[in-house]
């Protein structure tokens, strides 16, 4: 048993180090190849905004953000997601935040709504408790980040914690701006 316990110990060090990478089967958690509609269109499951759809969205670039409030990963990439909706206020630009519990309390509408005020998160929020749209996009992490054309192709795709500085967070605004200005050229 203490032997079992040390070799977990090692691996789950060696990931975090970057040292041992996990590797999925090829097609699990692959996003759909189109982008599928929100799965929740009544108020009581938005949060800061009335209900959205990816139609009444067309002609934005889109960040759907997976996430829950007691995640780790999802807390400590809040800043970033703040900052790029400071970066690109004004601009065709719009951050849907998407709320899929891990745990129980995570599934009540006042603990997001205390939680959102906590947070300061101002950008609208579906509450996804039945995994609707999790399913729907064949998500399989907290944090994910979808990245969305204004023509509603689905664009990249960024797995895990982001931080404000950090490459990846970087690369993906890099992107966003690379596609609003695409777009602002075809117009």
């Amino acid at each position: 048993m203490r032997k079992a316990i040390g070799v977990l110990v090692t691996a789950a060090a060696c990931l975090a180090m970057g040292m041992l990478q996990f590797k999925e089967p090829a097609n699990a958690g692959s996003a759909p190849s189109v982008v599928p509609a929100f799965t929740h269109s009544n108020q009581n499951d938005w949060l800061n905004s009335p209900p959205l759809s990816l139609t009444s969205l067309r002609d934005k670039v889109v960040l759907v953000e997976f996430w829950t409030f007691d995640c780790i990963n999802c807390l400590r990439s809040i800043p970033s997601i703040q900052a790029i909706q400071e970066r690109f206020a004004g601009k065709d630009f719009q951050i849907v935040s998407v709320h899929t519990p891990e745990l129980a309390h995570e599934r009540r509408r006042a603990n997001v709504v205390n939680a959102l005020k906590r947070l300061e998160i101002t950008y609208p929020v579906m509450l996804d408790t039945d995994f609707s749209y999790w399913n729907a996009m064949n998500n399989r992490y907290w944090p994910a980040f979808y990245l969305i054309d204004k023509s509603g192709a689905l664009r990249e795709i960024v797995v895990g914690e982001i931080r404000v500085g950090d490459a990846r967070t970087a690369k993906l605004e890099k992107s966003i701006s690379a596609l609003l200005g695409e777009m602002n050229t075809a117009k």
